[in-house]
């Protein structure tokens, strides 16, 4: 295996996870994926900056003209308020999609990474666990951080904003199994305009910047089923303190998408790299 393919982490990295089973295995590639970005810091976090962006030019400028908004209770919010939490999911979003797609279909299709890895004692399973692993880390640093951007703004106003975080790291898990899965049918860079068009309109439209109110009722079963609507409606939810039984079944939808990613990224691997 050559030396980019595996670099020899340290002792003390590889005591950052538990020893045993897939996690045991799969570990490694988080170190691996770790250790590369060390140079590449900049490119790794400048996915953060565009939700603040959204969030200075819309939240504080066009807030102003647009004025309050209905909450998750209906009570009015602030449209910085109101736009944050979508802006937050989104981010979890972003971070995971992106090094689920790009990045997988760079090592799987051209650098051959997995064909290497294969070599050792890592088999197709740990290969996808390590991989869905990186990308929810990375949605899950991007959550992060936006939340700390939140609490400087004065947008976090309620407790159940602790749950936030981990709801973050539920939907980034979700969106990197499923886009892990769907890079295994990726044939060419041609395709990831296939991406694009999935997670641009979800970004728009998803409730993100506006209530579902405003849509007719056909398009709103339309929009119900898109996953980044759960996810806003989970961080509106945490972030304003509405908290209430219906989460559940938000949370209900992110588990099912990401054992579904899962499966089918873990099967798509093994038929592609064992073949």
């Amino acid at each position: 295996m050559s030396g980019d393919a595996v670099a020899a982490p340290s002792a003390p990295l590889l005591r950052i996870l538990p020893v045993g089973g897939y996690a045991g295995r799969s570990r490694v590639l988080l170190v691996r994926s770790a250790l590369a970005y060390r140079r590449a810091w900049l490119a790794f976090v400048s996915g953060f900056f565009e939700p603040v962006f959204y969030l200075l030019a819309l939240g504080q400028g066009l807030g102003s003209l647009v004025g309050a908004l209905p909450g998750p209770d209906g009570s009015p919010i602030s449209y910085a308020a109101f736009i944050a939490p979508g802006l937050l999911a989104a981010s979890a979003m972003n971070g995971a999609v992106f090094d689920s797609t790009f990045n997988v279909f760079f090592k799987l299709r051209y650098a051959r990474l997995y064909d290497a890895m294969l070599a050792t004692p890592l088999g197709p399973v740990d290969i996808a666990l390590g991989e869905i692993g990186w990308a929810l880390l990375r949605g899950g640093l991007y959550a992060l951080g936006f939340l700390v951007v939140m609490a400087g703004f004065g947008l976090l106003t309620s407790p159940w904003v602790l749950l936030a975080l981990p709801a973050a790291l539920l939907v980034a898990f979700a969106f990197a199994a499923v886009g892990m899965a769907a890079t295994s049918y990726m044939r060419s860079w041609q395709d990831f305009d296939l991406i694009q068009l999935a997670v641009m309109p979800m970004f728009l439209f998803a409730t993100t910047f506006f209530p579902l109110s405003v849509y007719p009722r056909g398009l709103q079963l339309v929009v119900e089923c898109l996953p980044l609507f759960h996810a806003v409606e989970l961080m509106r939810g945490f972030t304003t303190g509405i908290v209430g039984p219906g989460l559940l079944g938000h949370v209900a939808y992110f588990v099912v998408m990401a054992a579904v990613g899962g499966v089918v990224a873990a099967r798509r691997l093994n038929t592609l790299l064992l073949r």
